[in-house]
Order: structure tokens, then sequence, then C-alpha cells
């Protein structure tokens, strides 16, 4: 009964984080501060709000602060010789081709290095690179819906697939037999996409190329306190979504589960706000067909991309480069359906 009264409030909360940080600046400047609320509002409406859940919400980031506040001290300590690399390799790799190293081979290897981990490079090469604000912006959306896919391969990658290996009851490789055949193709196919359309930043990073020194260009560049500052932004947003996915599982549970493969697929773009591993613990079972199961799995993979509180590489992008919501939406929105559409037509059907 108390599920019912719960539903109301849970739709009024899911509304406001897909509406207010696109036609708010300010909230879009506070997007952690605002989930963070938004979290906590879904925890206290469902009444799931107990000392185990504010327990989990304290522990669950720790990791993965720790891997970006580290990673942004060896990068700092690193800036130089990093940026002093990224334009060697300009000189005498064409652009569209470094485009496509990029996004393929992070998605590929995140599967082994961690989500986290390939975000962390992603950031640190495109920065490097100085690209012009479009180029960069629509490498970086491509480059994490590339880790977001390549990263489910292996339970090293990404929670989502450990969670899955562990209710399927699969091992090591069960995630690559079942969804590789599509994940793949699809990381090499956003590395084509992104070499083909993101030719415009070729000029600009061959002129940063061959420009003037690396003293005078990172002069600006970020300092320790932005590190620090920037890991306790990424503390805060990790445990938003903890407080945000199981603040929902009143409405999950009641609407979403026991839903037909093809409306599952669609309705898992909630994956693109929500944790898309709390999504996938409470929808997957062994007891689903094989169909069933790379549906729930595309759906959930695909939409993380699509804005930034969907994926870890999102966050941690959006977070070092300053990326708003708007911004990441009118590139993440329309590539993200595109995929949905064709892998409907793919895995669905």
């Amino acid at each position: 009964m108390a599920d019912t009264y719960a539903i109301p409030g849970l739709v009024v909360i899911l509304l406001l984080v897909l509406i207010l940080p696109f036609a708010f600046k300010a909230v879009e400047h506070q997007l952690e501060i605002f989930l963070f609320i938004m979290g906590v509002s879904a925890a206290l409406v469902s009444g799931i709000m107990d000392q185990h859940l504010i327990m989990k919400a304290l522990e669950e980031p720790i990791m993965i602060t720790a891997a970006v506040l580290i990673a942004g001290i060896l990068f700092k300590l690193l800036q130089t010789k990093l940026q002093a690399g990224i334009r060697a390799i300009l000189r005498v790799v064409p652009f569209p081709v470094f485009v496509f190293l990029v996004v393929t081979i992070l998605g590929l290897v995140s599967s082994v290095i961690t989500a986290i981990i390939a975000s962390l490079v992603l950031v640190e090469v495109v920065g490097a690179m100085r690209l012009d604000r479009k180029t960069e912006v629509n490498l970086v959306i491509l480059a994490c819906f590339s880790i977001g896919l390549g990263a489910a391969l292996t339970p090293l990658g990404e929670p989502l697939a450990t969670i899955a290996i562990s209710k399927m009851g699969g091992d090591f490789w069960y995630l690559m037999r079942t969804i590789g055949i599509y994940v793949i193709p699809t990381v090499v196919a956003l590395g084509i996409l992104g070499a083909v359309f993101l030719k415009g930043g070729r000029q600009e990073a061959a002129a940063q190329a061959e420009g003037p020194g690396l003293t005078e260009q990172t002069a600006d560049g970020e300092s320790f306190k932005d590190v620090i500052v920037r890991a306790l932004k990424i503390y805060l947003f990790v445990m938003a979504l903890t407080f945000l996915g199981d603040g929902f599982k009143p409405l999950i549970d009641r609407y979403v589960l026991g839903l037909p493969s093809a409306a599952l697929y669609w309705i898992n773009m909630l994956s693109a706000v929500l944790d898309n591993a709390t999504l996938t613990a409470a929808e997957l079972s062994p007891a689903m067909a094989p169909a069933q199961v790379k549906a729930v799995l595309m759906g959930l993979l695909i939409s993380g991309g699509m804005l930034i509180p969907g994926n870890i590489p999102n966050i941690v992008s959006a977070s070092k480069l300053k990326i708003g919501s708007r911004e990441w939406a009118r590139t993440g929105v329309p590539l993200g359906l595109a995929l949905m559409v064709i892998f409907f037509f793919v895995v669905v059907l």
C-alpha cells in the first residue's frame, strides 16, 4: 500500500530529473547537488531511507572517487609529457585515424582496464588535443558510448557486467558470448563515425601540434585543488545515483518488471538518468529467454550514453571537461535513439 502512495511522488521526481537540468542553467551547473537532492527525495518518498542505504550510498563511490583522484594527480604531474606525446602522434597520424583509434581502442580495452580508467585516459587525451569545443564534446560522447558498451563484455569492466553474470549464473565470458556480437561491431562503428564526421577539428588540432610551446599553452591548466574538487563532485554524483536507483525500485517493481522484452527494451531508456546496474539487478532473471536477456542488456547499455547521469564515463568526462547537460544531450540523445532503433530491429524483433 505504501508503494501505491509513493508512485505519484516518484513520477514527479523522475520528471524533474529529466526536465530541470535542461530548463535552468543553475540546475545544469550544479547537477551533482541537484541529483543528490532528487536521490534523497526518491529514497524518502519510497520509504526506504535507512541506515543500510545511507551506508551503501557512502561506500559505493569510494573506489570510483579514489581512482579519479589518484589518476587525476598522476595525469596532472605528467601533463607536459602527455601533451607532448599527443602532439607528436598528431604530427604523423592523420586526425581521422587518431579519432578512430581513440574511440575504438578505449571501447575495446575498457572491459579489461575498467570503464573508470578508460574514461580518465579519454579526458586526458582529449584535453591534450585542444580541439574546438564542438569537436571535443562530440568526440567525448562517441567515446563514452564506446566505453560504456565495451566495458560490459567482462565482469572487470563495470558493475552492470558483474551483476548480470551473477544474476544469470554465467562464467567470465558469458557476456562476451551473449552480446559481444553486437557490442564489438558497434564500438568499431562508433570509431568510424568519429573519423568521418569529426574532421572539423583536424585543422585546429594540427595547428596546435605545430603551435606555441607547452609551457605557454598549459599555464592555465587545472590545479591540484581542481583535481580534488572534481573527485568530490564525482563522489556526490555516484552517491546521488545510488539513492536514485534504490529510490525508484517501487516504480520499477510495479510497472517495469514483467513487461515483454520489446517494451522492456524501450523502458530501459530510464538508464539515461538511473544507475544501470540497479536496473540490471531488478530486471534480469535466469528464467528469461536469451533474446530477452539481450534486449534488456542492449537497451540499458545504449541508453546509458544518452545523458550525463547514465554512465560513469559520462560523469567523469563531463566533470573534467565542463560539458553541460544540454551540450551532452544535443549529440547523446540523437545518437542513442538512432542506436536504439537499429538494435530494436537487430535484437528485439
